[in-house]
């Protein structure tokens, strides 16, 4: 007899907790996560001033410093031609040049407190020049390949091809910490020549038309510039030309400059923020 009443009750009790699942539009399914909102897109226009660019230089690391332009360019080929230039900008050509030996190939500089350094691609090594290009240190670094560089006018940014960006002491180089950055909640991919901006990181995106702009604090990419209709303008004027890289800001002037591996123009552009 009691069998029966305690199958009964627990009948009872299935029918119920049935009745209010029912009642209440069943059981709730975890709650989904949603993605992020995507990084905002940025709009530019291009300056009345264009610049004639080296087309032999495989631009590697752009910037302006004191008012002037510093140019590296790497050398697929190891034949000799990479190249740490200081750059007249109304005329594209150099005012001052030094060629490193062959075995390296040139890739990012940025300059901090009169002092240019160089990183090289697949090296492990990197350099540290007075500003009349006389070498007073070598250095290595921490990541596998070096990329681009810029600087927060505190630490070095680099970045290495990968989402990372690594944050370095002046100096010694020594690895302060690295930032994984990130689109979407995804991580990001090919990072490359990069500037710092306003409190941002700018950065090409390699093999990309992309202009990603970075949150050094969270590694998010808040923005992102389409430079599709100007790489077909400048291919269009050079069947040669090959992708993106290379972004310059002056901070006295406000104006941004951007070019590319062996474009044969360099462009001013106001970039919306």
């Amino acid at each position: 007899m009691k069998r029966k009443i305690i199958a009964a009750v627990f009948a009872v009790l299935l029918i119920g907790i049935a009745l209010f699942f029912i009642l209440n539009g069943g059981p709730k399914p975890p709650p989904i996560s949603q993605p992020a909102d995507g990084p905002k897109m940025l709009s530019y226009s291009i300056g009345k001033d264009v610049y004639p660019h080296d087309t032999s230089s495989f631009t590697e690391g752009l910037l302006i410093y004191k008012g002037e332009l510093y140019e590296s360019a790497g050398d697929p080929d190891y034949s000799g031609k990479s190249r740490l230039m200081k750059i007249d900008i109304k005329t594209g050509l150099p005012t001052q040049s030094i060629t490193l030996d062959k075995t390296y190939f040139a890739e990012g500089i940025v300059i901090l407190n009169d002092t240019i350094y160089q990183l090289t691609y697949k090296e492990d090594k990197g350099f540290m020049y007075t500003m009349d290009f006389k070498k007073i240190k070598e250095f290595t670094f921490s990541s596998k390949e070096g990329w681009g560089m810029t600087t927060d006018g505190k630490e070095i940014i680099a970045s290495d091809g990968t989402s990372n960006l690594y944050f370095y002491e002046p100096g010694s180089f020594r690895l302060l910490r690295t930032l994984a950055v990130t689109e979407s909640g995804s991580l990001a991919f090919n990072l490359n020549e990069l500037e710092y901006i306003d409190g941002y990181v700018y950065a090409n995106q390699w093999q990309r038309p992309y202009i990603l702009k970075i949150d050094p604090a969270s590694g998010a990419i808040v923005a992102k510039a389409d430079l599709t209709d100007l790489w077909n303008r400048v291919r269009a004027k050079d069947p040669m030309a090959d992708v993106p890289n290379g972004i310059a800001y002056d901070s006295a002037t406000k104006k941004m400059y951007i070019t590319g591996k062996k474009w044969p123009e360099m462009y001013e552009i106001e970039l919306s923020r």
